[in-house]
């Protein structure tokens, strides 16, 4: 047996040590801008708490707030020039994934000479950027964990990650409390998106025993708590391990990476703006039916994480699941059109090869274009 792990992430968990933000971020710059969207921490109060803690720590900061959900790399080129036009040395960043990418980009960006595009196809590498903090206020993406940004051209719908470990952050605060001021549909989303960062490292084909141990338990602590926190009946314990377990997606995707779900709604979100988890929500149940016989005995694990038997009932797990928080759902529900599957067979093999070449099944372009259909 042989294999690498490597992950410089701080991980700094628990409820309440937000407040630690100015300490921790007086190590890394005097001036810092603040990536965050339009609305939800401002409305939370969590902005005006992060401005605070930072005043209270010496530090000066300025507010890029124009990130939307898939974020554009035009606007992490934005706000890249933003920064260097107000002298930013660090970036921190309040939100969920979409938030949390934008700002890694953001930071490589403004230390970067070039176009993104070229470093997220490897046409181009550095390994330098701003320092970044990141504060998650969803329990979903796990950006937090890990060194991808994923960004969509909108010139063309490439929806594709920047990675390299310049982006892992140099501390992750990680607070549950802040995901308790989060809409019902949301939480379901991200949760969900949260099980498939697990569930598709443990059975990718560079999976290892670091990351199947985080994995396994990443499953299990959804599992148990998804679906109490999205009925109201979580304690803070409950939130905590929904909030861990997205972290530990994160964490497990950055070595083990994504397989052909996360493939798939890729080409789906970038073409139609589409809402990742429920795009995941749409594909992952019809993939996981044709993959099985690559992993069994995988596949019947992540079954009883989730209340099931063996293998066979894999699937049927995962829609109990999705039905239970509301997330059951078809592309075609979420806009997507029957022309444009050929499109988004062509752009899964070019902006996911990897994640395809990753999975336990190997699958053509006829049978991903099948699986499109199916997810329908």
């Amino acid at each position: 047996m042989k294999f690498n792990y490597h992950l410089p992430v701080n991980l700094v968990f628990g409820r309440g040590r937000v407040a630690e933000l100015g300490s921790i971020a007086k190590t890394y710059g005097k001036k810092a801008l603040i990536v965050t969207g339009k609305g939800s921490t401002k409305k939370s109060g969590l902005l005006d708490r992060a401005v605070k803690y930072l005043e209270e720590a010496g530090l000066e900061s300025v507010l890029f707030d124009n990130v939307s959900q898939n974020p554009l790399t035009t606007t992490a080129m934005e706000g890249a020039e933003f920064a260097k036009e107000n002298g930013c040395d660090m970036v921190v960043a309040l939100g969920g994934g979409s938030i949390m990418d934008c700002a890694k980009a953001i930071a490589f960006l403004a230390v970067n000479d070039g176009d993104i595009n070229d470093y997220i196809f490897n046409r181009l590498e550095s390994d330098v950027a701003l320092p970044l903090i990141l504060v998650p206020t969803t329990c979903g993406t796990g950006s937090e964990g890990n060194g991808f940004a994923v960004l969509t051209n909108p010139d063309n719908g490439d929806k594709k990650s920047l990675r390299c470990n310049a982006i892992v952050a140099k501390a992750s605060i990680i607070d549950s409390e802040l995901m308790e001021t989060m809409p019902k549909h949301i939480l379901a989303s991200v949760g969900f998106d949260a099980l498939c960062h697990c569930m598709e490292a443990y059975i990718s084909k560079i999976a290892q025993p670091m990351t199947d141990m985080l994995a396994l338990q990443g499953m299990e602590l959804i599992g148990a708590n998804l679906l109490k926190v999205y009925q109201g009946n979580g304690d803070a314990e409950a939130w905590d391990a929904v909030t861990w377990a997205s972290t530990i997606g994160g964490m497990v995707i950055n070595t083990a990476g994504v397989t052909v779900p996360h493939g798939m709604e890729h080409p789906a979100s970038g073409l139609r703006n589409i809402v990742h988890g429920r795009g995941l929500a749409a594909l992952t149940p019809p993939v996981i039916e044709e993959s099985i016989k690559g992993a069994p005995k995988k596949f019947a694990a992540i079954s009883r994480c989730l209340g099931g038997k063996d293998e066979t009932d894999c699937a049927d797990r995962v829609r109990q699941l999705l039905k239970d928080i509301d997330l059951a759902t078809t592309l075609s529900e979420q806009g997507i059109l029957p022309e444009d599957i050929d499109w988004m067979v062509e752009n899964c093999f070019k902006v996911s090869a990897a994640g395809i070449a990753n999975h336990p099944v190997t699958f053509d372009r006829e049978d991903i274009k099948r699986l499109y259909e199916k997810a329908m």
